[in-house]
């Protein structure tokens, strides 16, 4: 990957000013991801990255009143003090998953890994330990009582859209939700839980920014232009209705890029071009995450907005990567000792974090921000993907290691999720 040349113009250096003086310095001494190069690579991972789930079938049952006054309650105290995202996977062997993939409808084929011909189930028995204290197994009842009347978006990509379809399966358990919108594309999709006049949703954004492709003759090239000073409208335009939020984004940001700021290109990804500095997907990700931040926190009409930060979700290619026969067939955890933290996957978990640091202190006490630090655990878990399993009806070949089986150990971020909510409410 490329540093910044030593001479920057006038108009990187009122780049840097614009957004902060803040910012961190990090080790751009790693291994740059793939490069796509041609319209077919572009239009094989763009696929890889779409997903479609199926509707709901069953009807809501009825709460209980009587167990109302419990959804509040504290977890164990020893959480408090304790860091929930640090840890390692324990065998479970007595682990029940809270759904299967025949009780819960609305798993989208791709993600159906049993379905598609996985044999092993020991992937499901793990659970994950804090060092320090226990992390409690997802509570649908008391979560569906704690966002009563609420709505809670996920704001990403593909990934951002598995993380909802694993919470939708979760909560199917406790009241089946109505499918009340998918748009056209169907990337956009809203459930609305009558019983508790609860809504969810998935809205989708590549960037977080607005994001162009560049067109050659008329065919896609897969090369973006970023505009770090415009926020996509998509998810922006219904901020103001949304009480918590679940942002992340990362995986589009793995190819060549242009960053604009107004009219000047300060800045690229992969682009080995002439005058212009590449600045590493870390930096670019950093910039349009402090930019949706910031458009947060300055959100007139958002005033009693959540906002989590999910991390980085790492993929686990083995033996080539998506494009080159790259597969992810193990069918246990890794042990702590068996991940490194001087990857890219941990450089941008940091960057997240360090962001959303900047973005409370600029936020002050009109904004609740936290970390759904998903990363170190995830690290662990190169078992956890579809590999060949996910019904590749046009793809054959390409194998499946960024997204994640459900039921899978990616049901666990909503064990984080209602942790991190319990704190915050």
């Amino acid at each position: 990957m490329k540093s910044s040349s030593s001479s920057s113009s006038s108009s990187s250096s009122s780049f840097f000013l614009f957004y902060s003086h803040k910012e961190r310095c990090l080790k751009m001494g790693r291994s740059a991801p793939f490069i796509f190069s041609s319209l077919g690579l572009t239009t094989i991972f763009s696929m890889i990255l779409l997903i479609s789930p199926n509707p709901f079938k069953a009807m809501p049952k009825n709460d209980d009143p009587d167990d109302q006054k419990l959804l509040l309650m504290e977890p164990q105290k020893a959480e408090d003090n304790c860091d929930l995202f640090k840890g390692h996977w324990i065998p479970d062997l007595n682990r029940v998953s809270q759904y299967t993939n025949s009780s819960c409808v609305t798993i989208p084929d791709a993600k159906n890994c049993f379905r598609h011909g996985r044999a092993d189930t020991d992937f499901l028995n793990w659970k994950w330990k804090p060092e320090k204290c226990d992390l409690p197994s997802f509570d649908p009842r008391a979560f569906l009582g704690i966002v009563r009347g609420k709505t809670l978006a996920f704001i990403g990509d593909s990934v951002a859209r598995n993380h909802m379809e694993s919470l939708l399966c979760l909560l199917s358990k406790e009241e089946a939700p109505k499918d009340v919108y998918k748009d056209s594309e169907d990337r956009n999709r809203i459930w609305h839980f009558p019983v508790h006049d609860f809504t969810l949703k998935i809205i989708w954004t590549k960037f977080l920014v607005v994001g162009e492709e560049r067109m050659t003759n008329g065919s896609s090239s897969g090369v973006y232009d970023l505009y770090l000073d415009k926020i996509d409208e998509n998810w922006t335009r219904e901020l103001h209705t949304i009480d918590y939020v679940v942002i992340s984004d990362a995986h589009w940001f793995f190819r060549p890029i242009y960053l604009h700021v107004g009219s000047e290109v300060v800045a690229c990804v992969f682009c080995n071009a002439p005058n212009i500095a590449d600045r590493g997907v870390s930096f670019a990700l950093r910039m349009a995450f402090r930019a949706a931040l910031k458009h947060i926190n300055h959100c007139k009409n958002c005033k009693n907005i959540v906002t989590m930060v999910r991390t980085f979700s790492p993929s686990h290619f083995e033996n080539g990567d998506w494009d080159t026969g790259g597969n992810c067939n193990r069918s246990s955890p890794f042990g702590q000792d068996e991940i490194s933290l001087e990857t890219t996957d941990w450089e941008l978990r940091n960057m997240q974090v360090e962001e959303v640091e900047i973005a409370i202190n600029e936020g002050g006490k009109r904004r609740r921000y936290a970390v759904l630090d998903i990363t170190r655990a995830m690290l662990m878990r190169p078992d956890g993907h579809p590999s060949e399993h996910w019904g590749n009806k046009w793809l054959k070949g390409y194998n499946d290691c960024v997204h994640w089986c459900l039921p899978g150990p990616i049901d666990m971020w909503s064990d984080f999720l209602l942790a991190v909510i319990r704190k915050l409410v």
